[in-house]
């Protein structure tokens, strides 16, 4: 089985050359000059915002943020900045706390112009997830509505891009709209915080452990492997990613995710 299909993120290779060692330049290009952009559409960022306002009866105690993560293992996550940049007059910079996640501010110039969210690094560089997370609950653990909210979120948003002519119709479906989420078993990958041991479902006197299968990128199931993660913005995280039964309601919103880590062991 090739690498889950939720998290790949395809495009042409980064454009922009290192300055100094250590710094790479913003990114400025217009979306439309660059198939695989680090930036994203503030306008799409904001409608999945509308839908976390919509939709957080999944999260009702959690707020949104949103999370920058590295793609290749070169990239420096160190001193990420953002900025957010249109065509006439919106301007401004976002603040990244030390755990790499932000809120974006609503501006409604920038809207109107269909301004871009842009990092200082490089197309491929890095990638982009929503992080919605229930203060309070036992280390560890995570919340399966959260999940399911980030999932919806992140879809909305546009957080994730493809190359339709090298993945197909799959990944086009994953890409579509929200609703791929409310299948039985969306291929959509997770990123735990830690390398992973191992991942359970616990509702009440209920718990299963997932299967293999659903860790790692099903990257023990692919002959090539080798060939496959560049294309995927899991490449330096498969050890960290894993998938959920998102649409299964048979597991409510309340259901603890629990997680082994490697180094628990």
């Amino acid at each position: 089985m090739p690498l889950a299909l939720g998290m790949w993120v395809l495009g042409e290779p980064a454009m922009a050359q290192d300055k100094s060692p250590g710094a790479l330049p913003s990114v400025t290009v217009a979306a439309k000059a660059n198939r695989d952009p680090v930036e994203k559409s503030y306008r799409k960022m904001i409608r999945g915002m509308d839908l976390f306002e919509k939709e957080r009866v999944m999260a009702p105690g959690a707020p949104l943020r949103f999370r920058l993560l590295p793609r290749k293992r070169e990239t420096d996550m160190n001193n990420v900045t953002l900025e957010v940049l249109g065509s006439n007059k919106a301007a401004f910079d976002v603040a990244v706390a030390p755990d790499r996640t932000f809120v974006l501010p609503r501006d409604q110039a920038a809207f109107d112009e269909d301004a871009q969210v842009i990092p200082n690094r490089r197309a491929q560089s890095m990638t982009w997830r929503t992080d919605i997370r229930t203060p309070g609950l036992a280390p560890n653990t995570r919340r399966l509505g959260d999940l399911r909210l980030e999932c919806r979120v992140g879809m909305e948003a546009g957080l994730i891009s493809n190359s339709s002519n090298i993945i197909g119709r799959l990944v086009k479906a994953v890409l579509d709209t929200p609703a791929y989420c409310d299948r039985p078993a969306p291929l959509y990958l997770f990123f735990a915080d830690r390398p992973l041991f191992s991942v359970a479902m616990v509702s009440g006197q209920r718990r299963e452990i997932l299967s293999i299968d659903k860790l790692y990128a099903s990257a023990s199931d692919d002959p090539a492997l080798d060939n496959d993660l560049p294309y995927c913005d899991c490449e330096v995280l498969v050890d960290r990613t894993y998938v959920l039964p998102l649409g299964d309601r048979s597991w409510p919103d309340d259901t603890l995710v629990e997680f082994e880590y490697m180094d628990d062991q």
